[in-house]
C-alpha cells in the first residue's frame, strides 16, 4: 500500500525529523477518510505516489523527498465549501514538521497546489504535474474522477456545477501545456487533452 506507516515513518527518517511520525500518519489517514470527501482520498494520494515513485526512477527530480512529504499533506484539509484548503493544509505540514527550511519548502510546495502555476523553486513543476495526472489517466478512471468531484459539490445547483466545471476543464486544455516537465508532457499531455475534452463534452 502506497499510503502505508512504514513507508512515511521512513520518509521521516530520510529527513531527520522529529516528533512521532506514526501520530501524524494516523492523523493523516483520518483526514483523507473524512466523509465529505469523494476525490481528495487516500485514493488520489496513493495515485500521486505511484506517479512519484515513476519519476523518481529516472533520477530527474532534485529533491523528491520533499516532494513526497508535501504530497502528504497537500490534500490534508479539504472542504469543498473552502477556499483556504491549501492555506490550511500547509499550516498543518508545518505543525508536524515543526518550524524550520524544509518545512517552509514543504508548505510553499502545497500552496502551488492551488493554482498550479509553479514559482521559481526547483521541484514546483514536479508536484503540480503530479498532482494533475489524472487528467491523463484511463479514461474509465477519469470518469470516476469527475464523479468524485461532482459528489464533493454536491451542494452545487446542476446548472452552475455545469458552467464553472466547463470552465475550469477549458482552462486547462486552453493552456499552452498542461504539464510543466518534459517528463509529464512527453507520458501524459496528449492524453490528457483528449480526455479532458471528452469531460467538457460530456458535462
Amino acid at each position: 500500500m502506497m499510503t502505508s506507516n512504514v513507508r512515511f515513518e521512513n520518509l521521516w527518517r530520510r529527513l531527520s525529523l522529529s516528533g512521532e511520525a506514526s501520530v501524524w500518519h494516523a492523523r493523516l489517514l483520518e483526514c483523507y477518510a473524512e466523509p465529505q470527501r469523494a476525490y481528495h482520498t487516500l485514493q488520489h494520494l496513493e495515485e500521486c505516489l505511484l506517479i512519484l515513485d515513476d519519476a523518481k526512477a529516472v533520477g530527474l527530480i532534485a529533491k523528491p523527498d520533499l516532494i513526497e512529504m508535501a504530497l502528504w499533506f497537500h490534500d490534508a484539509v479539504y472542504d469543498p465549501q473552502g477556499n483556504e484548503n491549501e492555506e490550511l493544509s500547509a499550516q498543518m505540514a508545518v505543525e508536524a514538521l515543526g518550524e524550520g527550511q524544509l518545512s517552509r519548502e514543504v508548505a510553499r510546495l502545497i500552496l502551488l497546489t492551488k493554482s498550479h502555476q509553479p514559482g521559481d523553486g526547483p521541484n514546483d513543476a514536479w508536484i503540480i504535474d503530479i498532482d494533475l495526472a489524472i487528467f491523463a489517466q484511463p479514461m474509465e478512471r477519469v470518469r470516476e474522477y469527475e464523479r468524485q468531484i461532482r459528489a464533493e459539490y454536491a451542494w452545487v445547483p446542476e446548472a452552475v456545477y455545469v458552467e464553472k466545471r466547463a470552465e475550469i476543464l477549458s482552462g486547462f486544455v486552453k493552456r499552452a501545456q498542461i504539464y510543466l516537465t518534459a517528463w509529464a508532457r512527453e507520458r501524459y499531455e496528449s492524453q490528457a487533452r483528449e480526455n479532458l475534452r471528452a469531460l467538457i463534452d460530456s458535462i
